[in-house]
């Protein structure tokens, strides 16, 4: 892995010692690097996304974005504010709703949510019973952006709480998805 670079873009409250993110992080120090916000508590749109920009225009390498939950929908942002050639694509997992889930009224800025197709290729990963997406919102939002759609059937939000660990099947996803990976051997 050695010839990319992988940007994690977690959602609200960063993504802790159990969630996937951080267990991918931990197995591959040299290749995953997190993007850490200001405050992961109350997202700002402008700067979650400038923060992402920032990260992205240190990168001399192929990059590929693993976003998760708000990150998703700042990854959207930032490709309708931003283009850079070395991002090659991205896995956007549990997209967090911002428009219809009230949970999250709290969240400045992310509306309304782009709907472009996203330059560069991407996966988006859901599941049926996510209480910030329900699966219909999330196909949708896989359409417009030209994603391709991967219902994992009932994981909640995909995340620490789904007991889902280092989630080998969604790296395997990643990995398989995205060819020019050039993964070591032991990642299976």
């Amino acid at each position: 892995m050695e010839n990319v670079r992988i940007l994690t873009i977690p959602g609200l409250a960063s993504s802790g010692p159990g969630h996937w993110q951080t267990l991918w992080e931990r197995k591959f120090p040299a290749t995953f690097r997190r993007v850490e916000q200001e405050n992961w508590d109350l997202p700002d749109c402008k700067k979650w996304v400038d923060k992402l920009n920032d990260e992205i225009q240190k990168t001399d390498k192929p990059t590929y974005l693993v976003a998760h939950s708000l990150g998703c929908i700042t990854v959207v942002h930032w490709a309708s504010r931003f283009v850079n050639p070395n991002i090659l694509g991205a896995l956007l997992v549990a997209p967090a709703d911002v428009e219809n889930a009230k949970n999250l009224s709290f969240v400045y800025g992310f509306n309304p949510i782009p709907t472009r197709k996203l330059p560069f290729e991407s996966i988006l990963i859901a599941s049926t019973n996510d209480i910030y997406a329900n699966i219909s919102r999330s196909q949708e939002f896989a359409k417009s952006w030209g994603s391709e759609f991967i219902n994992i059937g009932e994981k909640g939000h995909i995340n620490a709480s789904s007991s889902i660990g280092f989630w080998k099947d969604g790296f395997s996803i990643f990995t398989q998805n995205f060819k020019s990976l050039l993964l070591s051997d032991e990642v299976y």
